[in-house]
């Protein structure tokens, strides 16, 4: 994924289907500068961490 859709999907009101290494997940925050984001798995909103955008995949 590249950090534009990843801002994209952000900003949408519309939940899309993103998952990291497998897992789906929540995007947070999308860091455009450094291309990275802030995300958790849906069912852990405590449980955030930072990635890089490209590990990110939409299906």
């Amino acid at each position: 994924m590249d950090v534009q859709r990843a801002q994209e999907i952000t900003n949408s009101p519309t939940m899309a289907n993103v998952t990291y290494n497998g897992t789906r997940i929540y995007i947070a925050h999308v860091d455009q500068q450094n291309g990275t984001t802030t995300i958790h798995p849906l069912d852990e909103p405590n449980n955030k961490q930072s990635v890089s955008v490209s590990s990110l995949v939409e299906h």
